[in-house]
């Protein structure tokens, strides 16, 4: 089996570095069985534990529509696990001393698979796309944060303008969700995009031959492409003609689906199924540690009784993590402690080891605030009324990771203290709403990005909903300025300054209860070569091939 990139067998870590704003080149590692000749052909099927609730890479925030719709769509620039970046749909760029605006030439002879050309009007189309109202995005328009607008200098060059200096920006263009659709699609299906299927028109390695809901899709190589990023490991189309993305919810039937040989790779291995895919003869399980924000818990600030700083802290502290996340996982994955996982830059890691479980300080917290009842349950009251908070659920195709399962733990640990988490299990639709709203107490997800500034995005003031992801609805004055400088700057030690503060600050405000850093746990069968990781630890099909075709 063949892998090019940082691919580290059941080990955690990446490599972190600082933002650049040449193009500069450096290829990914090469790791075993270097002498294998790529085969060009054949099919390869996925099986992966989670679907879009949205396929649209304009509109949805979820981690899984960029992972499957990154062979789809392509970017201006690509980001290595480096952090460097390098030309893709724009061969070269300019930056504003200022960081006020980015000046792109784009790459001449790229086509959609529709066969529109990808120019500068397209760039224009799909970024006054995002940022209208009509849109709904729901994280593609908070990374492009102060955009002012694009000016079409000419048919292959682009100035994008900033209404002040903005910093993440090339990072956030190298991702699936500033991608581009063929204006042709916009004009004319974008109502169909969150649906998935053919209408669905990128520039990318492959397009999107069929979709059937809830069950799988189809992708298949785009023959015309010759565009990839000078990092690839090869020139020209994919080498696979067919991808076939299964959703297979259920750990139990995506291990069964692998160690029979009815997929060929499965994401999401449970880690109580690690030890037995490894053992298995052909296969073998890749780890690698995701960077952004982990699996937390996001407490609404503003909606009572979470509007009571003690009534989060207790929250937070009375809550198991260690035990909870080491007895549903096994040690496959590590006990979170601050808002960013360790692998992103600008990481504080004096937060580690810094607010341990307390249930007796939980206690004495919510007896300061005055909840000091308790009902034939054992539940606390006050005035009355049950210590009682709302965390919605999806359905269980959206869950993954065996989340279900640690929400049972959490629920068990707060019980004991006296706090009842509800749990209900709602349709996608209201789920999206209740965000919206701030009908909630706890929401739960993480956040794949290799850049600190998704605490600008999470605890922003400007990041509110509906227009963006603050979903603990705080506005801090400190928080603020601290993200915005961040925001303003590529110079790491003022970065590392500022972020560190506000991760600090997010945890003393209890804004957010950090669970477990997720890794990639992927089951690979050794007929497959070539696989790749990006800096969000999405695994990339562009290079993948198959012993046989």
């Amino acid at each position: 089996m063949r892998f090019f990139g940082p691919v580290r067998i059941l080990a955690a870590g990446a490599a972190c570095g600082a933002l650049l704003l040449t193009a500069c080149g450096s290829g990914g590692d090469t790791e075993s069985n270097d002498s294998a000749t790529p085969v060009a052909g054949g099919t390869v099927t996925y099986a992966v534990d989670t679907f879009p609730a949205c396929f649209d890479i304009h509109v949805s925030p979820q981690d899984i529509t960029g992972e499957i719709q990154r062979g789809v769509f392509d970017s201006l620039v690509f980001e290595d696990v480096d952090g460097k970046f390098h030309p893709w749909l724009a061969t070269r760029w300019e930056v504003a001393d200022d960081l006020t605006s980015y000046t792109f030439h784009l790459r001449e002879g790229v086509t959609f698979t529709d066969g529109t050309r990808f120019d500068a009007e397209a760039v224009k189309a799909n970024f006054d796309h995002i940022v209208s109202a009509d849109t709904k995005s729901q994280f593609a328009i908070a990374l492009l944060g102060p955009y002012k607008g694009v000016e079409v200098v000419d048919p292959l060059t682009v100035k994008i303008s900033f209404s002040k200096p903005f910093a993440p920006f090339l990072q956030a263009a190298s991702t699936a969700y500033l991608g581009f659709y063929s204006p042709k699609a916009l004009a004319d299906s974008v109502d169909k995009f969150c649906g998935g299927g053919p209408t669905l028109v990128g520039t990318g390695p492959f397009s999107v031959q069929s979709i059937t809901q809830n069950q799988g899709l189809t992708l298949v190589k785009n023959p015309d492409y010759d565009w990839a990023p000078e990092t690839a490991a090869h020139r020209g189309p994919a080498y696979l003609d067919r991808l076939e993305i299964r959703l297979l919810p259920e750990a139990s039937t995506r291990l069964g689906a692998l160690t029979s040989g009815q997929v060929d790779a499965a994401r999401s291995i449970a880690p109580t199924n690690v030890a037995a895919v490894r053992r298995t003869p052909g296969l073998e399980v890749i780890s690698q540690q995701a960077a952004g924000a982990p699996y937390s818990l996001y407490l609404n600030s503003r909606k009572a009784p979470f509007d009571d700083l003690r009534v989060r802290q207790a929250f937070q502290l009375a809550i198991d993590i260690e035990t909870d996340v080491k007895t549903v996982y096994f040690g496959e994955y590590d006990r979170a402690w601050s808002p960013l996982s360790p692998t992103t830059p600008s990481y504080n890691a004096k937060l580690e080891n810094s607010w341990p479980f307390d249930q007796d300080k939980a206690n004495s917290l919510l007896d300061e605030a005055g909840w000091t009842g308790r009902d034939a349950d054992g539940y606390r009251t006050k005035g009355g009324q049950r210590l009682s908070v709302l965390w919605p659920a999806l359905p269980a195709q959206y869950v993954r990771e065996q989340r279900d399962v640690l929400g049972q733990a959490i629920q068990a640990d707060l019980k004991k203290v006296g706090i009842e988490l509800a749990h209900p299990v709602i349709e996608v639709g209201e789920s999206q709403t209740k965000s919206l709203e701030g009908a909630y107490h706890v929401l739960d997800f993480q956040w794949a990005r290799f850049e600190p500034d998704v605490l600008r995005l999470f605890f922003n003031t400007a990041s509110l909903p509906p227009a963006g992801q603050n979903a603990s609805f705080i506005s801090d004055p400190r928080l603020d300025e601290w993200t915005n400088t961040g925001a303003t700057t590529l110079d790491k030690a003022v970065r590392d300054d500022v972020y560190g503060q506000a991760q600090q600050r997010v945890i003393d405000l209890a804004l957010t209860v950090p669970l477990y850093v997720s890794s990639t746990l992927l089951g690979v069968a050794d007929r497959i070569n070539g696989l790749d990781f990006d800096p969000n630890t999405w695994v990339s099909w562009y290079d993948a091939w198959r012993d046989r075709a």
